[in-house]
């Protein structure tokens, strides 16, 4: 006899018993592994699905900080409705981060042109609903499912979605950046189909970064070198920190270059300074904190996010405008750090075509979309399907330019 379900909405994590969330966010598993070698993927076999074996950002933890620390909240535009299922006992069968957007910031998959479309048919675009983890373009599963939940769960989890959409009277629902097996899965439930492109470094079991080097065109592995180099001219120095090393000395510090260039880039930066704090407090061994100090006084850094198969870059600061700083800090001694614990990838975030020759590879991102307007659906839905043609010859001339060698290449020393 099927499980009798029950849809909630939570409208704060700390009433999410953080146990039960984290069981569906990071299940342990203890069956086969699989091996995804185009994205580089080590992941989890689970319900016929493979998923990573971690993700930090979809910890009880870091969702609560966000909240906690007022970086998002209805005030930001990022209404916390969070869609849980539960079963008979009153656990936690599914769960959903969701949230009831008054605006498309921080999202990275971008829909202003359909918001201005609506707008110029007298319609309202917002609010929306939006299934994500906020400020974070980093592929992860959306529709969590605790073990011994399979599909009838998850279809659960979509009927809640549409049934939330409904009685907030939102013009649609986006899911941001699934995996690829719940987009496949969205797509048979009847959401419109996205996909986009990021840049990911892959480590072929590199056993240092000189290894890493040798696998490059000479070219690039000299342009790379020369790069390093130079970013320290002037006596600028690196420091990895992460646990118990991170001081609240060194969020200060980040957090004005995180603001500094924020405030350049997007005019406000999302993440308040208390979340910093938070997530330092809170997870602070999954964090890798990259910073560069010149003359004593640090000038900028880099925040990562640690998983068991992939180190997660995320925001970027600084100061002084050093030459090829910004590569060191955030692509090289990801890269580097990566190779040392022996992980699968390095994420560097959204964009950023000039990555490729950096040795990072392009890589497919997803998203899904029901738009409940049946004229604005049919519309953007082809729209999608000629969008994912000129994807898919993206990833494909993005292929041909990365920096590795052919395998016809004969190389002059």
């Amino acid at each position: 006899m099927p499980e009798p379900y029950k849809i909630e909405i939570a409208t704060s994590m700390a009433t999410i018993d953080a146990a039960e969330w984290d069981a569906c966010a990071n299940p342990q598993q203890s069956g086969a592994t699989a091996t995804d070698l185009d994205l580089g993927h080590v992941a989890t076999v689970e319900d016929g699905r493979t998923r990573e074996r971690f993700s930090p950002f979809l910890t009880h933890a870091f969702l609560k900080a966000l909240e906690a620390s007022r970086s998002v909240g209805a005030a930001a535009g990022w209404g916390s409705a969070h869609v849980l299922v539960k079963d008979r006992r009153g656990r936690l069968a599914a769960a959903a981060p969701t949230y009831v957007k008054s605006h498309s910031m921080g999202e990275y998959v971008f829909d202003f042109g359909w918001a201005d479309a609506y707008r110029r048919a007298g319609l309202d675009y917002y609010p929306k609903i939006q299934v994500a983890v906020p400020f974070t373009p980093a592929t992860g599963s959306r529709l969590l499912t605790a073990p011994g939940h399979g599909a009838a769960a998850r279809q659960m989890l979509i009927a809640g979605l549409r049934a939330w959409r409904a009685k907030a009277q939102a013009s649609s629902i986006h899911i941001t950046f699934p995996t690829k097996d719940e987009w496949t899965e969205l797509g048979a439930a009847g959401f419109l189909l996205r996909t986009g492109q990021q840049f990911h470094f892959i480590n072929k079991g590199y056993v240092d970064f000189a290894a890493f080097l040798d696998d490059l065109a000479s070219r690039k592995r000299k342009m790379i070198r020369r790069e390093r180099r130079d970013s320290l001219l002037g006596g600028v120095e690196i420091e990895r920190l992460t646990g118990s090393s991170i001081s609240e000395a060194h969020w200060d510090a980040f957090f004005d270059f995180y603001t500094d260039t924020g405030a350049r880039k997007w005019g406000a930066p999302y993440l308040t300074r208390a979340f910093f704090s938070m997530v330092g407090a809170t997870m602070a061994d999954r964090i890798l904190l990259v910073m560069a100090k010149r003359a004593g006084r640090y000038i900028a850094g880099a925040i990562n996010f640690i998983g068991d198969d992939a180190l997660y870059g995320r925001n970027w600061g600084a100061i002084e405008e050093r030459p090829f700083l910004h590569f060191e800090v955030c692509y090289y001694q990801a890269i580097e750090f990566a190779i040392e614990r022996g992980l699968a990838r390095v994420e560097a975030g959204a964009q950023g075509e000039h990555k490729l020759a950096r040795g990072y590879g392009p890589v497919p991102t997803y998203s899904a979309h029901e738009i409940a307007d049946p004229r604005f659906a049919q519309a953007i839905g082809e729209y999608l399907r000629r969008e994912r043609i000129h994807s898919d010859l993206a990833l494909e001339e993005y292929s041909g330019l990365t920096p590795f060698k052919r395998t016809d290449e004969a190389e002059s020393f």
